[in-house]
Protein backbone atom coordinates (compact mmCIF):
# COMPACT_ATOMS: atom_id res chain seq x y z
CA UNK A 1 0.00 0.00 0.00
CA UNK A 2 1.24 3.47 -0.90
CA UNK A 3 1.21 6.10 1.82
CA UNK A 4 1.10 9.80 0.90
CA UNK A 5 2.17 12.39 3.45
CA UNK A 6 0.32 15.54 2.46
CA UNK A 7 -1.56 18.62 3.52
CA UNK A 8 -5.14 18.84 2.18
CA UNK A 9 -4.54 22.34 0.77
CA UNK A 10 -1.02 21.84 -0.49
CA UNK A 11 -1.42 22.21 -4.28
CA UNK A 12 1.49 19.85 -4.95
CA UNK A 13 -0.07 17.25 -2.65
CA UNK A 14 -3.37 17.63 -4.49
CA UNK A 15 -1.56 17.08 -7.78
CA UNK A 16 -0.28 13.72 -6.55
CA UNK A 17 -3.65 12.74 -5.10
CA UNK A 18 -5.22 13.37 -8.51
CA UNK A 19 -2.49 11.37 -10.23
CA UNK A 20 -2.90 8.40 -7.91
CA UNK A 21 -6.66 8.43 -8.43
CA UNK A 22 -6.41 8.77 -12.21
CA UNK A 23 -4.09 5.75 -12.31
CA UNK A 24 -6.41 3.81 -10.00
CA UNK A 25 -3.71 3.25 -7.39
CA UNK A 26 -4.88 2.50 -3.83
CA UNK A 27 -3.24 4.80 -1.30
CA UNK A 28 -3.45 5.98 2.29
CA UNK A 29 -3.33 9.64 3.28
CA UNK A 30 -1.38 10.98 6.25
CA UNK A 31 -1.85 14.67 7.07
CA UNK A 32 1.43 16.45 7.66
CA UNK A 33 1.82 20.08 8.75
CA UNK A 34 5.26 20.98 7.38
CA UNK A 35 5.74 24.00 9.63
CA UNK A 36 5.70 21.72 12.71
CA UNK A 37 8.95 20.11 11.47
CA UNK A 38 8.09 16.78 13.03
CA UNK A 39 11.25 14.77 13.66
CA UNK A 40 9.99 11.54 12.08
CA UNK A 41 8.92 13.42 8.96
CA UNK A 42 12.24 15.26 8.66
CA UNK A 43 14.04 11.93 8.74
CA UNK A 44 12.03 10.92 5.66
CA UNK A 45 12.40 14.29 3.93
CA UNK A 46 15.00 16.68 5.40
CA UNK A 47 13.56 19.56 3.35
CA UNK A 48 10.41 19.25 5.47
CA UNK A 49 8.06 19.73 2.50
CA UNK A 50 5.07 17.77 1.25
CA UNK A 51 4.19 15.64 -0.61
CA UNK A 52 6.17 12.54 0.30
CA UNK A 53 5.25 9.09 -1.01
CA UNK A 54 6.25 5.86 0.70
CA UNK A 55 5.66 2.45 -0.86
CA UNK A 56 5.80 -0.45 1.61
CA UNK A 57 9.27 -0.34 3.21
CA UNK A 58 10.96 1.44 0.33
CA UNK A 59 12.78 4.74 0.40
CA UNK A 60 10.55 7.84 0.53
CA UNK A 61 9.92 9.59 -2.78
CA UNK A 62 9.96 13.33 -2.11
CA UNK A 63 8.57 16.21 -4.14
CA UNK A 64 5.69 16.38 -6.59
CA UNK A 65 7.71 16.31 -9.81
CA UNK A 66 9.81 13.36 -8.61
CA UNK A 67 6.70 11.48 -7.45
CA UNK A 68 5.07 12.19 -10.82
CA UNK A 69 7.95 10.55 -12.69
CA UNK A 70 8.05 7.66 -10.22
CA UNK A 71 4.35 6.92 -10.65
CA UNK A 72 4.59 7.14 -14.43
CA UNK A 73 7.52 4.70 -14.50
CA UNK A 74 5.98 2.25 -12.02
CA UNK A 75 2.29 2.46 -12.96
CA UNK A 76 1.69 4.67 -15.98
CA UNK A 77 3.58 2.51 -18.46
CA UNK A 78 1.11 -0.32 -17.82
CA UNK A 79 -1.91 1.90 -18.56
CA UNK A 80 -1.47 2.96 -22.20
CA UNK A 81 -5.12 3.94 -22.51
CA UNK A 82 -4.86 6.53 -19.73
CA UNK A 83 -1.17 7.27 -19.35
CA UNK A 84 -0.57 10.86 -18.27
CA UNK A 85 2.75 11.31 -20.07
CA UNK A 86 2.73 11.03 -23.89
CA UNK A 87 4.96 8.68 -25.86
CA UNK A 88 6.55 11.25 -28.17
CA UNK A 89 9.61 13.09 -26.72
CA UNK A 90 8.43 16.54 -27.87
CA UNK A 91 5.02 16.00 -26.33
CA UNK A 92 6.58 14.74 -23.11
CA UNK A 93 8.77 17.84 -23.00
CA UNK A 94 5.72 20.08 -23.34
CA UNK A 95 3.94 18.28 -20.49
CA UNK A 96 6.99 18.63 -18.25
CA UNK A 97 7.35 22.32 -19.19
CA UNK A 98 3.78 23.05 -18.14
CA UNK A 99 3.98 20.94 -14.99
CA UNK A 100 7.04 22.94 -13.92
CA UNK A 101 5.20 26.16 -14.81
CA UNK A 102 2.46 25.37 -12.31
CA UNK A 103 4.55 23.67 -9.64
CA UNK A 104 7.16 26.44 -9.63
CA UNK A 105 6.01 29.68 -11.25
CA UNK A 106 2.30 29.56 -10.41
CA UNK A 107 3.14 28.36 -6.90
CA UNK A 108 5.65 31.14 -6.25
CA UNK A 109 3.53 33.91 -7.78
CA UNK A 110 -0.02 32.93 -6.83
CA UNK A 111 -0.98 29.91 -4.74
CA UNK A 112 2.02 30.06 -2.44
CA UNK A 113 0.81 33.44 -1.20
CA UNK A 114 -2.88 32.57 -1.11
CA UNK A 115 -2.57 29.25 0.69
CA UNK A 116 0.01 30.38 3.22
CA UNK A 117 -1.67 33.67 4.07
CA UNK A 118 -5.28 32.49 4.15
CA UNK A 119 -5.06 28.81 5.18
CA UNK A 120 -1.72 27.77 6.66
CA UNK A 121 -1.44 30.82 8.93
CA UNK A 122 -4.80 29.90 10.48
CA UNK A 123 -3.39 26.53 11.50
CA UNK A 124 -0.02 27.84 12.71
CA UNK A 125 0.71 29.03 16.19
CA UNK A 126 2.07 32.55 16.62
CA UNK A 127 5.55 31.09 17.17
CA UNK A 128 5.28 29.16 13.91
CA UNK A 129 4.37 32.30 11.95
CA UNK A 130 0.60 32.22 12.25
CA UNK A 131 -1.58 35.29 12.41
CA UNK A 132 -3.45 37.66 10.14
CA UNK A 133 -2.88 37.42 6.38
CA UNK A 134 -0.55 39.94 4.78
CA UNK A 135 -2.69 42.08 2.47
CA UNK A 136 0.31 43.07 0.33
CA UNK A 137 1.05 39.43 -0.51
CA UNK A 138 -2.60 38.80 -1.31
CA UNK A 139 -2.73 41.81 -3.62
CA UNK A 140 0.32 40.55 -5.53
CA UNK A 141 -1.20 37.07 -5.83
CA UNK A 142 -4.46 38.48 -7.25
CA UNK A 143 -2.62 40.52 -9.87
CA UNK A 144 -0.49 37.53 -10.84
CA UNK A 145 -3.54 35.28 -11.01
CA UNK A 146 -4.99 37.35 -13.85
CA UNK A 147 -1.70 37.14 -15.77
CA UNK A 148 -1.61 33.37 -15.42
CA UNK A 149 -5.24 33.02 -16.48
CA UNK A 150 -4.40 34.87 -19.70
CA UNK A 151 -1.68 32.31 -20.41
CA UNK A 152 -4.00 29.43 -19.58
CA UNK A 153 -6.72 30.97 -21.71
CA UNK A 154 -4.41 30.88 -24.72
CA UNK A 155 -3.66 27.19 -24.11
CA UNK A 156 -7.32 26.30 -23.63
CA UNK A 157 -8.33 28.18 -26.78
CA UNK A 158 -5.78 26.43 -29.00
CA UNK A 159 -5.76 22.89 -27.59
CA UNK A 160 -8.25 20.29 -26.34
CA UNK A 161 -6.27 20.00 -23.08
CA UNK A 162 -3.47 22.18 -21.77
CA UNK A 163 -0.61 20.34 -23.46
CA UNK A 164 -2.40 18.83 -26.45
CA UNK A 165 -5.15 16.44 -27.46
CA UNK A 166 -5.11 14.27 -24.32
CA UNK A 167 -5.33 14.99 -20.61
CA UNK A 168 -1.88 14.81 -19.01
CA UNK A 169 0.01 15.61 -15.84
CA UNK A 170 -0.09 19.26 -16.94
CA UNK A 171 -3.86 19.42 -16.53
CA UNK A 172 -3.72 17.79 -13.10
CA UNK A 173 -0.99 20.13 -11.87
CA UNK A 174 -2.88 23.20 -13.07
CA UNK A 175 -6.21 22.01 -11.67
CA UNK A 176 -4.66 21.19 -8.30
CA UNK A 177 -3.41 24.75 -7.94
CA UNK A 178 -6.62 26.36 -9.15
CA UNK A 179 -8.68 24.19 -6.81
CA UNK A 180 -6.95 25.69 -3.77
CA UNK A 181 -7.47 29.22 -5.04
CA UNK A 182 -11.07 28.41 -5.94
CA UNK A 183 -11.81 27.23 -2.41
CA UNK A 184 -10.86 30.73 -1.28
CA UNK A 185 -12.90 32.43 -4.00
CA UNK A 186 -9.71 33.82 -5.53
CA UNK A 187 -10.22 32.77 -9.17
CA UNK A 188 -11.93 35.40 -11.37
CA UNK A 189 -13.68 32.87 -13.61
CA UNK A 190 -15.40 35.62 -15.62
CA UNK A 191 -12.02 36.61 -17.06
CA UNK A 192 -11.76 33.67 -19.47
CA UNK A 193 -14.57 31.32 -20.43
CA UNK A 194 -12.17 28.84 -22.06
CA UNK A 195 -10.36 28.30 -18.77
CA UNK A 196 -13.66 27.99 -16.95
CA UNK A 197 -14.90 25.31 -19.37
CA UNK A 198 -11.61 23.40 -19.13
CA UNK A 199 -11.73 23.47 -15.33
CA UNK A 200 -15.37 22.38 -15.26
CA UNK A 201 -14.42 19.41 -17.44
CA UNK A 202 -11.59 18.26 -15.21
CA UNK A 203 -13.45 19.06 -11.98
CA UNK A 204 -16.19 16.65 -13.06
CA UNK A 205 -13.83 13.67 -13.11
CA UNK A 206 -14.18 11.07 -10.31
CA UNK A 207 -10.59 11.72 -9.21
CA UNK A 208 -11.60 15.24 -8.17
CA UNK A 209 -14.39 14.26 -5.78
CA UNK A 210 -12.19 13.70 -2.69
CA UNK A 211 -10.60 17.13 -3.16
CA UNK A 212 -13.97 18.82 -3.31
CA UNK A 213 -14.88 17.35 0.09
CA UNK A 214 -11.85 18.95 1.80
CA UNK A 215 -12.68 21.82 4.14
CA UNK A 216 -10.80 24.37 6.23
CA UNK A 217 -12.09 24.58 9.79
CA UNK A 218 -14.01 27.83 10.25
CA UNK A 219 -13.71 28.83 6.59
CA UNK A 220 -16.53 27.76 4.24
CA UNK A 221 -15.64 27.02 0.62
CA UNK A 222 -16.55 29.51 -2.07
CA UNK A 223 -19.87 28.97 -3.86
CA UNK A 224 -18.06 27.73 -6.99
CA UNK A 225 -15.77 25.22 -5.25
CA UNK A 226 -17.91 22.07 -5.32
CA UNK A 227 -20.38 23.24 -7.96
CA UNK A 228 -19.78 21.22 -11.13
CA UNK A 229 -21.94 23.62 -13.15
CA UNK A 230 -20.41 26.82 -11.88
Amino acid sequence: MLKLYHHPFSPESRFIRLTLSEYGIPFELVVERPWERRREFLIMNPSGSVPVLVENDGNPVCGASVIMEYLDETWGYSKPDRRLLPDHPRERAEVRRLVMWFLNKFESEVTGYLVRERIYKQEMSHAEGGGAPNSDFLRVARINMRNHLRFMGYLCATRRWLSGDEMTFADLAAAAHLSCADYLGEVPWVQDDNVKQWYAKIKSRPSFRPLLSDRVLGMPASVTYADLDF
